[in-house]
């Protein structure tokens, strides 16, 4: 009953404030629904075209970005795992302890999906796809939108520089989309690098998490609030990766096919090969550039901020509940044999010393051949799924329009 008072209020004073407007919106409106009702109601196509019709335009970049991302997510969720198992191993090494055993370290794409489907199974390769889908979810729906809706604003504010607007809204875009939907993509992060068997090798994660829940509420309990912030520095960093990546395939795609991302013509049919290939291309460039971000923002996210507690078979376990901390010493980041030390890694360019002193360089490109593999399907799913989407809409718009200006015509005919 409110909100129909509310309305009423809303639509008398638009009508006092501009009666003519008013009244042509209204006409139009009843000249779509009469034209609508005009149509044949057996014919479901037709009527999902007048639907699309009435679908604010500002709802559907939003809606194709959260449909692409997660049609994403369901197909290159194994490979994301591997990915992540190869990037995380470095950061739980014994300190000042034995050399690791090469037999329980992950090594290349093939022998850790292997390794993880014998001692997880399927499982075991879809670890963090609920955190995953949550977090594509907003990820795309807020990153596509941003950025839509952006680019045509900085175009005016650079001096009409084509680069540099796509430049700075892929990067306000991702900036967005990054600080909303970071505390997801730890908890991702946390479930894929974790085995489902507790173990103490120390080439593995020594938390165990149940799910999604269970994993926010560990974090929370035992390590606070930042904890889902870690790793955001090197997040923002790899902006340089939607900066280098979404304006190289608009470019590509509108010099291929004449139209910008999510825009399509309203008569044949679209370059589907060329937007394909302006996807991988793009992809390809983006992500041997800025990979090593992605190392370091694994790395602090898998590092825990807390002592470790003694699990029931006594061994140190940095995530249990059922056991008290030593409250005697303030809570500290400890080795995975359960000796507590300075944390190892702390803030991105600390981080990217202490990886560089204790495992080259060539460990800043841990798992990228993985990477490359998901990385390129991913972008293709994204972008084909978001285009298709983004397609069918601007299709069935045009379709309806159409087939109501023919209903409204006809209707003035029967009048006349």
């Amino acid at each position: 009953m409110r909100s129909t008072e509310i309305g009423s209020s809303e639509a008398a004073s638009t009508a006092i404030e501009n009666p003519q407007n008013f009244h042509l919106n209204a006409a139009q409106s009843l000249a779509q629904s009469s034209a609508a009702d005009a149509l044949p109601a057996s014919d479901f196509t037709t009527r999902l075209q007048i639907l699309a019709t009435r679908i604010p335009k500002a709802y559907i970049t939003p809606f194709c970005g959260a449909s692409a991302g997660v049609a994403s997510g369901i197909v290159t969720c194994p490979l994301d795992v591997i990915k992540t198992k190869l990037q995380a191993q470095g950061g739980f090494a014994r300190r000042g302890g034995q050399t690791r055993e090469t037999h329980i370290l992950y090594r290349g794409m093939l022998g850790t999906g292997k390794r993880i489907f014998r001692e997880d199974g399927i499982r075991g390769l879809y670890q963090g796809l609920g955190p995953m889908l949550l977090g594509y979810l907003p990820t795309w729906a807020v990153y596509l939108a941003v950025y839509d809706r952006s680019r045509e604003y900085f175009h005016e504010h650079t001096t009409d520089s084509w680069l540099l607007s796509r430049a700075y809204a892929s990067i306000t875009a991702g900036a967005c989309s990054t600080i909303v939907t970071n505390p997801i993509w730890v908890i991702k992060t946390r479930l894929m690098s974790q085995s489902l068997k507790q173990n103490n090798e120390g080439a593995r994660a020594p938390w165990q998490y149940s799910g999604t829940f269970d994993a926010a509420r560990k974090m929370y309990r035992l390590e606070g609030i930042r904890s889902f912030y870690s790793g955001l520095t090197p997040a923002l960093l790899g902006l340089t990766h939607v900066a280098i990546q979404f304006p190289l395939y608009e470019y590509l795609k509108t010099a291929i096919t004449g139209f910008g991302i999510g825009e399509h013509p309203d008569n044949g049919s679209t370059h589907w090969v060329g937007i394909s290939f302006a996807t991988f291309l793009s992809k390809i460039c983006a992500s041997t550039i800025t990979y090593p971000h992605e190392v370091l923002r694994t790395r602090l996210q898998t590092q825990q901020r807390t002592a470790p507690a003694p699990s029931s078979d006594e061994v140190s376990f940095r995530g249990g509940l059922k056991h008290p901390h030593d409250r005697g010493r303030p809570p500290s980041v400890s080795s995975s044999d359960g000796m507590p030390n300075r944390p190892r890694y702390h803030g991105a360019v600390r981080t990217f010393q202490t990886i560089l002193r204790e495992e080259g360089w060539h460990a800043f490109y841990s798992g990228i051949g993985t990477n490359l593999f998901r990385a390129i399907p991913a972008a293709m799913t994204t972008m084909l799924t978001y285009e298709y989407l983004t397609k069918l809409i601007h299709d069935y718009r045009h379709e309806g329009e159409l087939k109501l200006k023919e209903a409204e015509i006809h209707a003035e005919g029967n009048s006349i």
